[in-house]
């Protein structure tokens, strides 16, 4: 037998055989409980011409969603990036669970003010590792932690809970930690000056409430003061979504996409391209003039008979990718 042909097919032997061993140490090997073999699946990818599209795991809470699950969801989706909701993270992360509700009322209220307790002192003393290793599990997949979203960040929580969330967006890999937009300046500025020590912005959300000029003044108090902009909601209020992405972006840190209608026209919301929203434009908007933040799907429309979140989910995500034609 010739040299070349020889080695030929030992490099044949080797690539198979080596091949044999990963796929068999990937079936057996767990990572922070989930099967390796995660990692050797296709990378999904929503970036399209430059624009992010994500998405705020809120979108799967029609479904199991532990830390793990919603990754799961996120391959399959073809979902790139995750605006993550408290609950998976800090479970993830150890966190002391909630109580069951016994039917006493006095009981359970006794027993949830010890919970809230207990909660922000955890909080307060959670080492950031297992965050850090959360961070490591999403981004091996190919998904990146953009948000975070914990109920660490309102008027009755700590400023210990507060600088928690922080530093918990910043070891997931966050440059945001996001809100509904309190109604309380004293509040702004409180979260402002935490997140400003912390070098992580503040996203405040909004629902229909939203005006025009509505985040101005918890803007002015902190550079790290930010908007999380839900386009869906402007529109229902009765607003133009586009000039107010114009004249804000410098300020928006994220922006959660849905299709509802306009106020004129009930609000409903409703599969993508079929209400009032101009998603493919504002998609196109970000596109050319390279706007960095990303829009996150929030699936708000009720999920069709025979479906999940999941597909609906990557119905977003291929509306996204037509739109941007990518």
């Amino acid at each position: 037998m010739k040299t070349q042909e020889k080695i030929s097919i030992s490099r044949r032997r080797f690539l198979a055989s080596t091949s044999a061993l990963a796929i068999g140490t990937a079936m057996a090997s767990p990572v922070w409980g989930m099967p390796a073999y995660i990692r050797d699946l296709g990378k999904p990818n929503s970036i399209f011409r430059g624009v992010q599209v994500g998405v705020i795991t809120y979108s799967f809470r029609s479904m199991p969603s532990t830390a793990e699950d919603l990754l799961r969801y996120c391959i399959d989706a073809n979902v790139s990036a995750v605006e993550l909701m408290g609950p998976a993270a800090e479970a993830f992360a150890g966190a002391p669970e909630a109580p069951a509700r016994t039917g006493n009322e006095e009981a359970d209220k006794a027993a949830r003010a010890e919970y809230f307790q207990t909660l922000a002192n955890w909080r307060a003393n959670v080492p950031m590792n297992r965050f850090k290793q959360l961070r490591k599990l999403y981004e091996r997949a190919g998904v990146s932690i953009y948000g975070y979203k914990p109920s660490a960040l309102g008027a009755n929580n700590t400023d210990a809970e507060i600088d928690y969330a922080f530093r918990a967006a910043k070891a997931l890999g966050a440059n945001q930690a996001n809100v509904e937009f309190p109604n309380d300046p004293v509040h702004t500025q409180r979260l402002g000056r935490i997140a400003a020590r912390n070098k992580v912005y503040v996203g405040y959300h909004g629902h229909t409430q939203q005006t025009f000029d509505m985040w101005d003044g918890s803007i002015a108090q902190s550079p790290y003061n930010a908007i999380n902009f839900d386009m869906g909601h402007y529109v229902a209020a009765g607003f133009e979504a586009i000039p107010f992405i114009e004249a804000k972006h410098q300020h928006i840190v994220s922006m959660h996409t849905k299709d509802r209608k306009s106020k004129a026209n009930g609000g409903a919301n409703l599969p993508w391209g079929e209400g009032d929203t101009p998603i493919a434009e504002a998609l196109q908007l970000m596109a050319d003039h390279k706007y960095k933040f990303p829009a996150t799907i929030e699936l708000e429309y009720p999920v069709p008979d025979g479906s999940d979140a999941v597909k609906e989910v990557a119905k977003c995500v291929e509306f996204a990718r037509k739109a941007l034609n990518a």
